[in-house]
C-alpha cells in the first residue's frame, strides 16, 4: 500500500473558501435588500461583520469582511490537514 499523501496548497484551499463565503454572503445581502430575504440572517452575520447590511453597499462590505474571514479560517484549516497527514516516515499500520 501506498503511502504518498498530497498536500492542499494553503493558499488555494483559503482563496476557495473565502470566495465561496463572500460570494454567498454578497447575494444574501442583495436579496435582503431587494425582497426583505433572510434580513434577520443578515442583520445576525452583521452583527458579527462590521457594515454587513441589507444594502447594496453594506453587502459589498460584509462580502469583502466574510472573504478575509474564510480566506483565513480555510488556510489554517489546510494547514492543519498537512501537518495531520502529510508525515514523512509515518507507518501505515500494514502487516
Amino acid at each position: 500500500m501506498s503511502n504518498n499523501r498530497s498536500k492542499l496548497s494553503i493558499c488555494a484551499f483559503g482563496f476557495a473558501f473565502g470566495i465561496t463565503w463572500a460570494i454567498g454572503l454578497l447575494i444574501m445581502g442583495w436579496l435582503a435588500a431587494l425582497w426583505g430575504w433572510g434580513v434577520a440572517l443578515v442583520s445576525v452575520i452583521g452583527s458579527v461583520y462590521l457594515g454587513y447590511t441589507a444594502t447594496f453597499w453594506g453587502a459589498v462590505v460584509g462580502a469583502i469582511w466574510g472573504f478575509v474571514d474564510l480566506f483565513i479560517g480555510g488556510a489554517i484549516l489546510a494547514a492543519i490537514y498537512n501537518a495531520c497527514t502529510c508525515r514523512k516516515g509515518s507507518s501505515s499500520g500494514s502487516v
